[in-house]
């Protein structure tokens, strides 16, 4: 038997390694894409989007509803995080937290990302519209105007109350979901979006006070960066308090009931202390301590309003208002 010398094929050896590198780009630049609308950030969102739905309406929304708002809530925050990092594509190479995103980190050019955010931003307008309402396409499509323009665009480099009046932006979402089950605006959401309101403050001055040498670098007027340190404390601690109240007025206008005054107690009375820690001892574990106990105490708020309302059912007399659409 004569025995045969494979023959090896070189053009078919050097084109294996190929697609292997191939769905390596390909799943990099995917993953760039998904880096571009920030979706830890946007899973808080969505939560504070999903309870008002459940408080909106004498039965819960249905499954359908529940998927159309979430993915346009998805894209509406995703897109305006894709364009908030466009307009910021100047100074996100200079801050260690924004340096290895897609632009600064040269995988991406700005055209992509210009194109990719208002890509999303339509859809999410257009989807929510077709498949929700248009109050709740309107004030998805607010949120990202207010973000992008308001906040990102003026506010960011040229006030240190900017994340206090840009706020508003990520208090949009409970009003989101609100109208998505309603096609309305009432009482109880707006206090939703004050509370989220008076939340932000603390929430990024804990994260600006230790990224202050970052924010200065990069020309970002934060508080701590041109009122100093001593200042922020204070007004992380006045915020808090205000937090605090606005979080129970609800339950004296009759909105909530008591098992949610109970846990916003609870949890409030955490939130101060820490920021009262952090007046006392302004060390680096206090700061960080606070920060990731709000983005805790946000979701666990909301919660807490949801498992009340299965509870609790306002009584008619309760003081509201209601807004929609005049057409």
């Amino acid at each position: 038997m004569q025995l045969r010398t494979p023959v090896l094929e070189p053009n078919r050896i050097l084109e294996q390694p190929l697609p292997v590198m191939q769905k390596s780009s390909a799943r990099r630049t995917f993953s760039d894409y998904v880096a571009l609308t920030k979706p830890r950030i946007i899973s808080l969102l969505l939560v504070i989007t999903l309870v008002p739905m459940f408080l909106a309406g004498s039965a819960p929304p249905s499954g359908w509803l529940i998927l159309w708002t979430m993915l346009g809530g998805f894209l509406a925050a995703g897109g305006a995080n894709a364009l908030n990092q466009y307009v910021d594509r100047d100074i996100d190479h200079v801050m260690l937290r924004t340096s290895k995103r897609p632009l600064p980190g040269g995988r991406m050019q700005p055209r992509q990302v210009l194109l990719f955010g208002l890509g999303l931003s339509a859809l999410s307008f257009l989807q929510l519209w077709w498949t929700v309402n248009l109050l709740t396409a309107l004030l998805a499509l607010s949120g990202i105007f207010y973000y992008v323009l308001i906040y990102t665009r003026w506010l960011k480099r040229s006030s240190t109350q900017n994340i206090v009046i840009g706020g508003a932006a990520g208090a949009i979402p409970p009003l989101v979901g609100w109208a998505a089950v309603a096609n309305e605006i009432s009482l109880l959401p707006i206090f939703m979006f004050l509370i989220v309101f008076y939340w932000t403050p603390p929430h990024f001055w804990a994260l600006a006070l230790m990224r202050q040498k970052e924010y200065k670098a990069a020309g970002v007027p934060m508080l701590p960066v041109i009122a100093g340190d001593r200042e922020t404390h204070y007004q992380m601690v006045l915020y808090s308090v205000l937090l605090l109240l606005i979080c129970i007025v609800p339950v004296f206008l009759r909105l909530l009931g008591p098992l949610y005054l109970l846990l916003a107690l609870l949890l409030n009375g955490i939130f101060l202390q820490q920021a009262f820690a952090i007046w006392r001892a302004p060390v680096s574990a206090n700061i960080w301590r606070l920060y990731k106990y709000s983005l805790l105490y946000l979701a666990l708020l909301f919660l807490a309003m949801g498992i009340d309302h299965r509870f609790y059912t306002a009584p008619i007399t309760a003081l509201d208002i209601h807004w929609r659409l005049p057409w």
